[in-house]
């Protein structure tokens, strides 16, 4: 099984910023569409931002568009997702996720996510 490792969650004020780092176990040779996803207290956990098996396309939620950007280091098995002009809002466990797709292709749905990481928490507060 691919292991998933989510890191780089913290305390920051409104309008800061955080990179959060997500590291696989995956073999070099297979790369799947990876994706963030967030669970804010009392909420569905929710699907944030994706990107393809080579780091040549990726989607972002609404909510994030224009504030986040997904990357990928694949010699390095690492993903990354940095974070600006944050709000409180987007204070939630951040989750990254391997899908069983290369493409992007039904990205928002967890159910064709085959592996999960931890969870890092994102608190956004003054």
């Amino acid at each position: 099984d691919v292991q998933l490792q989510a890191s780089g969650g913290g305390l920051v004020q409104p309008g800061g910023s955080l990179r959060l780092s997500c590291a696989t176990s995956d073999r070099p040779y297979r790369r799947y569409t990876m994706s963030w996803f967030r669970q804010a207290p009392g909420k569905e956990r929710e699907w944030v931002s994706s990107i393809d098996g080579v780091g040549s396309s990726t989607q972002y939620s609404d909510s994030v568009k224009g504030r986040f950007t997904i990357s990928r280091d694949n010699a390095n098995n690492m993903m990354y997702l940095q974070m600006n002009s944050l709000k409180p809002e987007d204070t939630a466990v951040y989750y990254c996720a391997e899908s069983q797709y290369t493409a992007l292709f039904r990205i928002t749905s967890r159910q064709y996510y085959r592996s999960w990481g931890q969870g890092t928490q994102v608190t956004v507060s003054s």
